[in-house]
């Protein structure tokens, strides 16, 4: 009897055995944003849960701050408990098992927020916010605002549960018409309701050409992670100076 591949994917017949090529997923990592606190309601843990589920199941590493509160905790435990690959990017002043709890799986210490910030988008080949505070909104805006300044070309999603974020897409309209947003620029990044549908939006991301032209930043040092056996993921540069600083007009 002709053995036969049992990875998922497409395929066809070579010689009497049925050869099936695994489908590689367009991102080898994804770095999530999410509070330290799980919040009021159950719903905002069980997204955490349905996120991290879904990342195993797409192959998908997860790069997020470290520790074990919160929805960060939830998300990076749904990952490792099934099998996943975490890297936890933590300042050593908050390794303290008291102050953030343990992380599980890689951990990577930095020596404060800045390079935890940096090194965090650096490992990534998207970015997904779950519901948080000042924390991680100041995140997502950074990458969003690194995506608009041409730093980067990487996917940002956002993971609006139950409404949670609909008062800062709100924000951002509101920022567009009053031209402090420029219209094209409204779309560098996405948002869903629910994890799996959130990850397809960024697997089908396409980067936004914006026909005025913004100054390009780069930052002082450039360089090449190693690319996923898959290919190349969406932007593999490294992030690890911040401009001192910019003139991007609408910034």
């Amino acid at each position: 009897m002709a053995d036969e591949m049992t990875a998922a994917g497409v395929g066809g017949v070579e010689g009497g055995v049925e050869v099936v090529v695994e489908e590689c997923p367009r991102f080898r990592r994804v770095c999530v944003f999410c509070g330290s606190s799980s919040g009021k309601r159950s719903i905002y843990r069980d997204a955490a849960v349905e996120l991290g589920k879904e990342l195993v199941a797409r192959k998908m590493d997860l790069v997020y701050g470290g520790g074990s509160l919160g929805l960060m905790g939830e998300v990076s435990e749904a990952v490792h408990s099934a099998g996943g690959h975490v890297i936890g990017v933590i300042p050593t002043t908050l390794m303290g098992k008291e102050i953030t709890g343990e992380t599980v799986g890689e951990v990577v210490a930095v020596s404060g927020m800045h390079q935890r910030k940096a090194e965090m988008a650096r490992n990534a080949d998207a970015f997904i916010a779950l519901p948080g505070g000042y924390g991680t909104l100041d995140e997502l805006l950074e990458v969003i605002a690194w995506a608009q300044l041409g730093i980067h070309t990487k996917p940002v999603g956002l993971l609006n549960v139950e409404g949670y974020y609909d008062f800062l897409l709100a924000f951002i309209d509101k920022a567009v018409d009053d031209g402090f947003i420029r219209p094209a620029q409204r779309h560098i990044f996405v948002s869903a309701p629910h994890a799996g549908d959130l990850v397809r939006k960024l697997e089908e991301y396409v980067p936004v050409e914006d026909d005025q032209a913004t100054p390009k930043l780069r930052w002082e040092s450039m360089e090449q992670v190693g690319s996923s056996p898959c290919g190349s993921p969406a932007d593999n540069r490294s992030i690890d100076h911040l401009p001192s600083s910019t003139s991007s007009g609408q910034y």
